[in-house]
């Protein structure tokens, strides 16, 4: 076995998961040079809900702060997660913003490009695929994983296939839940590493108390590349200390071979940053903590927060324990959609609804609705007549890729924003969150 290659995720989900993403560049800038020296395969640095948070909480252009990071990592290749036709928001986009987007972020300088869809519907990444390919960029295809009686390993093994016929230059279990079982990540592995020779990656976290177990019995198995954070912004709801892996399996045949006194460096650089979000309080201790509940529910810490904040806004913190049995009665009803964003709001909001209101399905949000509609994709379990027509009645269903019935809309995005934008970067930041990124640019603008 070779040994094993490390992807740093600290600064895109290690602090999205602990500090709601909210690490400013300034944060990051001292330290670059140094993580660029440690060995690393790769830096996860963008996507996700870094994009959003610039613009609305931090006053930061983001491709600004890609241009400032790829201008101190010479070494190290730079990723980012995109969520294919939801790009980083939380809609399909149409496809020419998806592929004026992802160009844009490779001639920035994104190497790699971690493309998932929230339903494992491969129609909802083809444009972006396509796109990232052209530009000649990797392309790493994730699943999301899920656990249901139609997500079996068979069923992961055919996804891994399809997306190596579509290009893909490598693949990721994604477990957004951190609900992956040691023994069964370590079966998993095996099985992908039998019918394809493409470069495997796993991203899980430690929210249940599993994370390090699951990435030890992957390695045993022969993944090839690994997420891990620097120790600051580790563990709880991010993922395993960076420092500690390699210490576990320094000397072995798998031994990542980084440099231990840079990663040190990096730590001490990061334990001073994190003193402030522990003074301000935005380091909440709650997601430190071990839940094996995540592992009972196959519900994200985060939406196990999102959900118990929700039930104190309705004063019935009471119901808190029946909204989550209510969670995997409604994914069960919708087809078992992975909770990822955005279904992972989708159910959850269905659920709290369905317990707070006394009757299920009183109460419908727009998005189930749109939805049971097909407009997300296809679940990977057919939704009951029963429950469709509960939802939408006798409309029917489409069937067609979602992005299909979206118009090109650049233009009109171009025009709407006027003189307040300055470039197609300023442009496709408006296109994705239209009240937030006009906010940005006016203050920028000094209105």
């Amino acid at each position: 076995m070779t040994k094993l290659k490390i992807t740093e995720t600290s600064l895109r989900d290690g602090h999205q998961s602990l500090i709601a993403t909210r690490l400013s560049t300034p944060e990051m800038l001292p330290i670059l040079q140094e993580m660029d020296k440690a060995g690393y395969h790769a830096m996860e640095v963008w996507g996700g809900a870094t994009f959003d948070t610039c613009l609305r909480y931090l006053n930061e252009d983001p491709w600004e702060r890609l241009r400032k990071i790829r201008a101190n990592i010479k070494n190290t290749k730079l990723q980012m997660l995109s969520r294919g036709q939801n790009l980083l928001g939380y809609k399909n986009y149409p496809d020419d913003i998806v592929e004026r987007f992802h160009k844009n972020a490779i001639s920035e300088g994104i190497d790699i490009v971690r493309v998932f869809d929230a339903l494992n519907d491969i129609r909802n990444l083809q444009k972006t695929i396509d796109t990232v390919k052209s530009e000649g960029a990797h392309l790493q295809c994730a699943i999301s994983y899920t656990i249901s009686p139609v997500h079996t390993k068979e069923y992961y093994l055919k996804l891994i296939k399809d997306f190596e016929n579509a290009g893909a230059d490598s693949v990721c279990i994604k477990d957004m839940s951190g609900i992956l079982l040691p023994y069964t990540a370590y079966d998993l592995v095996k099985s992908i590493k039998e019918v394809t020779n493409l470069p495997i990656e796993l991203h899980t976290h430690c929210t249940g108390g599993i994370g390090e177990m699951t990435v030890l019995k992957a390695v045993e198995a022969g993944v090839d590349i690994v997420d891990t954070a620097i120790s600051p912004l580790s563990s709880g709801t991010s993922q395993p200390a960076t420092e500690s892996l390699c210490l576990t399996l320094k000397d072995s045949e798998r031994d990542p071979q980084l440099d231990l006194m840079k990663l040190n460096e990096i730590a001490d650089h990061f334990k001073n940053v994190m003193k402030k979000f522990e003074e301000e309080g935005t380091l909440n201790t709650k997601v430190l903590m071990t839940e094996p509940k995540t592992l009972l529910y196959q519900i994200p810490g985060g939406m196990l927060s999102n959900l118990l904040i929700q039930m104190k806004s309705l004063n019935a913190v009471d119901k808190f324990q029946a909204v989550l049995d209510e969670v995997p009665k409604v994914r069960e009803d919708l087809g078992f959609p992975p909770l990822v964003t955005p279904m992972s709001q989708i159910v959850g909001a269905q659920a709290v609804f369905n317990i707070v209101t006394g009757e299920r399905y009183k109460v419908i949000p727009t998005e189930i609705r749109n939805y049971v509609r097909g407009l997300y994709g296809k679940p990977a379990a057919p939704i009951s007549d029963e429950i469709r027509k509960l939802i939408i009645g006798d409309e029917e269903v489409i069937t067609v890729r979602p992005a299909d019935l979206l118009e090109n809309s650049y233009e009109q995005m171009k025009e709407e924003i006027g003189g307040l934008a300055k470039s197609e970067q300023d442009v496709l930041s408006y296109a994705l969150f239209p009240p937030v990124a006009k906010a940005f640019f006016e203050k920028r603008a000094g209105k």
